[in-house]
């Protein structure tokens, strides 16, 4: 008679069994997509928030130097006339309002921006010659990313015939940290995170010799 040891047999018979599960537990790629996406997530979007953010900023520099032109063309045609004792005068409070609205559609500016300026800065002048219209950024400082100097700043157009000079500068914040080090032209002299790229537009023109 032969003794048949069931406990030998029994391991024998789920040997196979427990190798199967070890496989298939082994190739098992559930949630492996949800682990990949979690560490691909951050940079992924952070990539994407720089396009974003660098195509809105360009975007919004395009803006203000369409509006720019477009209030030049005006003050060059007698549109808008300064001091003249006209209906076409304007005043430096109505100039900001006329400009801002040019670019409301991507930048808003409140009712304090408009009456004291702390991001839109508008530069308005006569010259006497076009070789006198200044050709630099005025800055606080030589360093290459110093703060712009409004020290100088007018809104004194001229009449018919006279040269003159329209120049914008707003100051638009990044906020996606990886464009930061890249795309902003006021950075803090105390070495803090910079935040701001410097939009700037600049028209220079003769006025017409409207009545």
């Amino acid at each position: 008679m032969t003794v048949i040891d069931q406990k030998t047999d029994k391991g024998r018979a789920f040997a196979p069994f427990r190798f199967l599960r070890f496989r298939t537990l082994a190739r098992s790629r559930e949630g492996a997509a949800a682990i990949e996406f979690a560490l691909l997530a951050i940079p992924y979007f952070l990539v994407i928030f720089a396009i974003l953010e660098t195509f809105v900023a360009f975007a919004a520099e395009e803006l203000v130097s369409n509006a720019v032109d477009t209030m030049s063309r005006r003050m060059r045609t007698g549109q808008i006339t300064y001091n003249l004792g006209r209906t076409t005068d304007m005043n430096q409070a109505q100039f900001r309002q006329a400009f801002c609205d040019e670019i409301s559609i991507l930048i808003r500016c409140s009712a304090s921006e408009v009456a004291t300026p702390s991001k839109l800065y508008l530069d308005v002048q006569t010259f006497s010659t076009f070789s006198a219209i200044p050709t630099t950024i005025p800055k606080v400082s030589t360093d290459k990313y110093a703060d712009i100097n409004t020290a100088a700043f007018k809104f004194a157009p001229g009449g018919a015939g006279t040269i003159n000079m329209v120049r914008a500068y707003y100051r638009w914040e990044i906020i996606t940290d990886l464009v930061r080090p890249y795309i902003t032209t006021i950075r803090p002299s105390d070495g803090s995170m910079p935040s701001q790229y410097l939009i700037v537009a600049t028209a220079a023109f003769q006025n017409e010799q409207y009545p």
